[in-house]
């Protein structure tokens, strides 16, 4: 396991790869203050994780056509993620009905919402099942079809049909990336109707977003940032 000064290193790494192309080692020690070395092997394990790749002396995330793994994608901005959980579960009150999407920022929020008593909870993700299953006095509905193995989640036509039929006071969700235009980003057109019916489902959205989501690109665009309450 990742002490905490290696793991929020990782995290400004996958940061400002996410705002580059590319970026060598050099110049990440430099923005970092570290040493070159370090940063080598801070990326080497960052590779052996699948979060990034490396190529003749500098590094980048995968390409936009692809998200990477849930696993490696619980690495980028896991401090941030958790403070992110922190703030959504202050936004909530006790006693809430809530739709909770897919991605591992909304399962940091799960866990962050697991003290809360009296939770009505609707969701496609799995992940976020087993964060509340040891939560006393939540109600927990799961959408139905096919299971993505790989990330866990729900996002067929069944789910897109599950939400439709809910009007739950808060919706939580996540993106792929935020254009700089302000446009929300997904990598499939399954993911951008599955988020759009969670979205259009609640009276109040909050949207959930690291900083490496700020000028990630994605092929599929559907609503821009000040659509969300949150």
């Amino acid at each position: 396991m990742k002490n905490t000064e290696i793991a929020r290193r990782h995290d400004r790494i996958l940061s400002l790869l996410a705002s580059h192309a590319s970026l060598s080692a050099a110049a990440m020690a430099e923005q970092l203050s570290v040493t070159v070395q370090t940063i080598r092997s801070d990326l080497r394990m960052l590779d052996e994780e699948g979060a990034i790749r490396r190529r003749h002396g500098s590094a980048h995330l995968l390409t936009p056509a692809d998200n990477i793994g849930y696993q490696p994608r619980m690495a980028v901005s896991s401090d941030e993620k958790v403070r992110i959980g922190e703030a959504v579960a202050g936004v909530i009150p006790l006693g809430a009905s809530v739709a909770l999407g897919t991605g591992t920022t909304v399962e940091a929020c799960a866990r962050a919402l697991a003290r809360h008593e009296g939770l009505t909870v609707f969701t496609n993700n799995l992940h976020v099942v087993l964060a509340l299953q040891m939560t006393p006095k939540v109600s927990v509905s799961v959408a139905g079809g096919s299971v993505r193995l790989r990330d866990l989640d729900v996002i067929g036509s069944e789910s897109v049909e599950f939400f439709a039929r809910l009007r739950p006071d808060y919706a939580v969700f996540s993106v792929g990336g935020i254009s700089p235009s302000g446009d929300m980003l997904d990598f499939t057109m399954e993911e951008v109707r599955a988020r759009r019916a969670i979205f259009d489902c609640a009276r109040h959205r909050i949207l959930v977003a690291d900083q490496s989501k700020i000028g990630r690109a994605a092929p599929h665009a559907h609503g821009k940032l000040w659509a969300v309450d949150t």
